[in-house]
């Protein structure tokens, strides 16, 4: 599904990503794990089009879509949960939602997506007319994914889908996130929980100063002794 070759990223005299390589196969989830500072968010940018790599190849089944625009990423069938959530505030539930499924040729194609968007977080449904800026950060990521998921995607790109939430939300994050893996959609996840991150993975990378220093099968990296010593020690990132 996804694969990534040699990639390198520079924001000015700041290398970001340096040679980074991994790959995501259809119908798996990968963690990518590591440090604030260490280019996680720096490879979703990539990705998506956002920021143009220096050297390295993005394939999305085989295809090369390096430097191509965000908007024909989606096309694609690559969708985003942004790390912030990054909706339209004083907009509907409904309004963000429907933004989502702009790439969507035909108009008609939405209403079967709502339905299956309500489905899957029926507080959204109950929550349709209410500005987006009013609900509460639970329903906000799930807001966020419903919007990701409104294109469609065959791979979808979760960057701390946990971030700010409380325990128990977590737990319901990750559970829908098993879910959408368990309906086919592949998922590239950056998390700060690492041992939540772990338990759903099927495989994981750490990248440390914009460099792959470490991979594994999400069991294995739980058991790690590095991973346990950097990050696992308290059940978060460092």
């Amino acid at each position: 599904m996804l694969e990534v070759e040699r990639l390198a990223v520079q924001y000015g005299p700041i290398t970001a990503l340096r040679g980074v390589s991994f790959r995501v196969p259809a119908g798996r989830i990968a963690a990518l794990l590591g440090a604030n500072g260490a280019g996680k968010t720096t490879v979703m940018r990539a990705v998506t089009g956002l920021v143009t790599p220096q050297r390295g190849r993005i394939l999305l089944d085989g295809e090369e879509i390096q430097g191509l625009p965000p908007h024909l990423i989606v096309r694609r069938g690559v969708g985003v949960c942004p790390e912030g959530r990054r909706l339209f505030p004083h907009l509907s539930v409904m309004d963000n939602l429907r933004l989502g499924a702009y790439t969507l040729a035909d108009p008609r194609q939405q209403d079967p997506l709502l339905e299956q968007i309500f489905a899957l977080f029926p507080r959204l449904a109950e929550r349709r007319r209410q500005p987006a800026g009013t609900l509460s950060g639970g329903e906000q990521q799930m807001l966020a994914l419903g919007r990701a998921l409104m294109s469609r995607p065959r791979l979808l790109l979760l960057d701390e889908p946990s971030l700010g939430l409380a325990p128990l939300l977590v737990a319901e994050v990750f559970a829908t996130i098993g879910k959408l893996n368990a309906q086919g959609v592949t998922i590239l996840l950056v998390e700060q929980n690492a041992h939540a991150a772990l338990a759903i993975a099927h495989h994981a990378y750490v990248l440390e100063n914009g460099r792959l220093v470490l991979e594994g099968t999400g069991p294995e990296m739980l058991s790690h002794p590095y991973l346990k010593a950097a990050y696992l020690g308290n059940g978060q990132e460092g």
